[in-house]
């Protein structure tokens, strides 16, 4: 019995199938079926039932998987408590929405480069459900959204904050005075798909001003949003500081809005549980480079 088989059972076991196990551990199949078959023919017992068309793991297997999980968590704890930081092996994958790929990501990821040769970060960009839905099921280790997850095991380290503005082209004309939710409702709302957390901010806002959304556009880029309000098709809502050049050519004004829309913290989120010591350490590291505002007071 070794490390790599137990880590092999602990990821079969908790994503459903050997072929995922695979894809998580960046190994093959047939290595995966090995290191199962190996352990099972050293406890004499059937850790996967193969008789139907997807192997499917058996009661002895979940009970292994539960004291493999302890002592990969104890191997996880000592790397972390103990060993220089700069020898922590290992694939990461970072999940990230799209305002921290815009900004400071390739700063973050020079910094990991330069402390932690030995990790290699992939890195996926998507919207906030979906990163949340990627590492509760173990498929990314750390997450930088906007908001927070409040799931179980979870850990959150502030990011700082994003101020948000609602804006849209010069070409519609808006009354020149402050805007309520019921005055910017009468225009087409331009916003990220259900999947984000952008589209959460912007229904609670309306909902918040007595009003709803009127014919909204759904895309998956913010840069995306900002062109169709700049083609005049609506307004939306961005960060202006993040995307200056919109408005330095004058395709976007910033519109005034009551209630303003509150500053969005951004957060790296990891489940502490994970089997991932370099976890902690790559959160912090976020934190350091994050250019966001570190308080509300901006």
């Amino acid at each position: 019995m070794n490390f790599q088989q137990l880590e092999t059972l602990y990821w079969a076991t908790r994503l459903g199938s050997l072929i995922a196990a695979a894809e998580r551990l960046n190994s093959t199949q047939s290595t995966v079926s090995m290191r199962i078959q190996e352990l099972e023919a050293e406890f004499g017992i059937k850790l996967f039932d193969r008789t139907q068309r997807t192997a499917r793991v058996t009661a002895k297997g979940r009970e292994m998987a539960r004291y493999a999980e302890e002592i990969l968590t104890l191997i996880s704890s000592m790397r972390e408590q103990i060993a220089e930081p700069e020898t922590l092996p290992g694939l990461i994958r970072v999940g990230v929405a799209e305002v921290v790929s815009a900004t400071w990501l390739p700063d973050f990821i020079a910094l990991v480069r330069n402390k932690f040769p030995k990790i290699t970060i992939e890195i996926e960009e998507a919207l906030t459900k979906d990163l949340i839905a990627g590492l509760d099921s173990g498929n990314l280790d750390v997450i930088f959204i906007g908001g927070r997850h409040a799931g179980r095991a979870i850990s959150t380290l502030s990011l700082g904050y994003v101020y948000m503005k609602w804006v849209a082209s010069p070409e519609l004309k808006f009354p020149d005075q402050i805007l309520d939710a019921r005055e910017l409702g009468k225009y087409p709302t331009i916003v990220l798909s259900r999947e984000s957390y952008h589209y959460e901010q912007i229904e609670e806002w309306f909902i918040s001003g007595g009003a709803s959304f009127r014919r909204p556009f759904t895309c998956k880029s913010l840069s995306v949003c900002i062109q169709l309000a700049g083609a005049g098709l609506g307004v939306t809502m961005v960060p202006p500081n993040l995307y200056p050049q919109a408005f330095m050519e004058n395709r976007l004004r910033i519109l005034e809005t009551t209630p303003e829309m509150p500053p969005t913290e951004f957060t790296a989120v990891y489940r502490y549980k994970d089997l991932q010591p370099a976890a902690p350490v790559i959160c912090k590291l976020a934190r350091e480079v994050s250019t966001f505002h570190k308080t509300t007071e901006f």
